[in-house]
């Protein structure tokens, strides 16, 4: 993950060189060489995904692909809104990787303490999974896009979620590969540290509106974005509204960074007539300038 990244952008390079100031081990390496189990665990994964998507940013502005003018919105779904905060200068790259290797050793322990399991429920509406979670004594984990939600809660909670789920017409239920109920309340112990690490961490206004988690609703103040890192732990992520939401703001064009296009493939899910781009390396940072602005 990152090899052409890191071989061809003089920009992306310098923000992993960080990362391993910061983190006292090569990001890069383990990228690049693994081994793969221990890039997946949580307190690995998230560090590694924070930086691969902000350089695929810093790549796409050193080749000069990025839209005139900056974005008229940021947002990210879960870990992205750390990206996206970046992004908006809402704090500095080195101060959100903290935050973010700090974010992912607190969930790793809550799910080591409490261990969970998360699930997508397919083909059902918002409505009638939350009743199915309200029956079984799941919740709610993530609103991705029109018949996919995401649930969460103890292995048992789940399994019985999904089995309703599918007497109900769900078209699939399908077990992620996660150890927590991450966005559940079971994620509760983790706030107190993580709200002394947010508070710890210097936070700037955002330069641009920032579409979070939590409400789907913009924010711009260093003071609720605080507080919006805090609650997105144990709350729901309302990706489809918040699409929706600055779709109603008259976006026409989303631009996806990061490693994978399963953030494209919600917004054209949510929105077939949004124009959608994506940079995970540096040909798609090269081509960027080339892709056609939306109708």
């Amino acid at each position: 993950m990152g090899r052409d990244l890191i071989a061809g952008s003089a920009a992306a390079r310098a923000l992993f060189d960080i990362a391993d100031s910061v983190l006292g081990y090569s990001l890069a390496e383990l990228c690049l060489e693994g081994p793969e189990e221990r890039l997946q665990q949580t307190e690995n994964a998230q560090p590694a995904l924070y930086t691969m998507s902000l350089a695929c940013l810093e790549a796409a502005r050193e080749q000069g692909s990025l839209p005139d003018g900056g974005p008229d919105f940021v947002a990210g779904h879960s870990l992205g809104e750390y990206t996206a905060l970046a992004a908006a200068g809402a704090f500095d790259f080195a101060d959100g990787l903290r935050l973010v290797q700090e974010r992912g050793r607190l969930m790793h322990e809550a799910a080591s303490e409490r261990p969970g399991a998360m699930a997508a429920i397919l083909g059902l509406d918002e409505d009638a999974v939350r009743a199915i979670c309200a029956g079984a004594g799941a919740e709610v984990c993530n609103l991705n896009a029109p018949g996919q939600v995401v649930i969460g809660g103890t292995a048992q909670a789940v399994d019985g979620a999904m089995a309703l789920a599918l007497e109900r017409g769900a078209s699939r239920g399908v077990r992620l590969k996660v150890s927590g109920a991450f966005h559940t309340s079971m994620m509760v112990p983790a706030l107190g540290a993580m709200r002394a690490a947010v508070e710890a961490t210097p936070f700037r206004d955002a330069r641009v509106p920032v579409v979070v988690n939590t409400t789907a609703t913009a924010l711009q103040r260093a003071g609720d974005l605080r507080e919006e890192l805090v609650d997105q732990l144990a709350r729901p992520v309302y990706w489809q509204r918040s699409v929706e939401y600055m779709r109603a703001q008259g976006v026409a064009r989303f631009i996806e960074f990061g490693p994978g296009r399963v953030l494209s493939g919600l917004i054209r899910r949510i929105d077939r007539s949004a124009a959608v781009a994506n940079v995970s390396d540096l040909a798609g940072a090269r081509s960027l300038a080339a892709a056609p602005a939306p109708p």
